[in-house]
């Protein structure tokens, strides 16, 4: 299984102040009309007339070009605000920008934190240099990275949490967005004040010794 489909939450300097929506349409309903009919689905069963954020969940069966001309249509018509995929490898990126309008691409959601950094090899780098934002599911690793010792005395070096050291991690990669699953607004507003820990070069090197970056092609990690 990969990462769920959602809402997030966007925050104003006082709080909460609206949702990003985001849903995903199966790899099974992914053909031209398969994938409007599962957006339409989605529309109403969400209750509104308007996605912010459509993926394709994994790559299927069907050709990735029925898939993106049914994403334009859907954007066209207003329905989507803009259209990604999730779990693409490199590779799958590249047959993706081959087809036509498939550098309308908006995003690619994959697995990255810092026990699985597979993308650094390649992946992230490619899309850096096309300006295809990086969004990173399970970013704490489904909650194992906060009982790393490593994490935890940097965090307080830094008067910060360890999900805010494992999150600011992953930021200061430029085009790289995280999304840490929670239901508590305190927990967001913490999450979002990940931009104020400055991680030094010593603690970057500490996290390399702790989680070793990629040295070589790894095959692309879901869960």
């Amino acid at each position: 299984m990969a990462a769920p489909s959602g809402s997030w939450l966007r925050l104003s300097k006082d709080g909460v102040s609206d949702a990003f929506i985001v849903s995903k349409v199966l790899p099974t309903n992914a053909s031209r009309d398969g994938t409007i009919k599962a957006c339409e689905a989605s529309l109403k069963r969400l209750g509104t007339d308007h996605i912010d954020l459509y993926l394709l969940h994994w790559r299927g069966r069907y050709p990735l070009a029925d898939t993106v001309e049914a994403f334009e249509a859907l954007r066209q018509s207003g329905k989507i605000g803009a259209w990604g995929v999730s779990n693409f490898d490199a590779d799958d990126m590249e047959e993706l920008l081959a087809v036509p309008d498939g550098g309308n691409v908006a995003a690619n959601q994959v697995l990255y934190n810092l026990a699985r950094r597979g993308i650094e090899y390649d992946l992230l780098k490619d899309s850096q240099v096309r300006g295809i934002p990086i969004m990173a599911y399970s970013p704490l690793d489904e909650g194992r990275l906060m009982r790393h010792p490593d994490l935890i005395h940097i965090a307080k070096a830094h008067q910060a949490t360890v999900a805010q050291v494992a999150l600011a991690f992953l930021i200061r990669n430029p085009g790289v967005i995280v999304i840490p699953k929670t239901a508590m607004p305190e927990r967001v507003r913490e999450n979002r004040a990940t931009v104020e820990v400055q991680l030094t070069a010593d603690d970057l090197a500490i996290l390399d010794r702790a989680f070793p970056p990629p040295g070589r092609k790894m095959p692309l990690e879901m869960i």
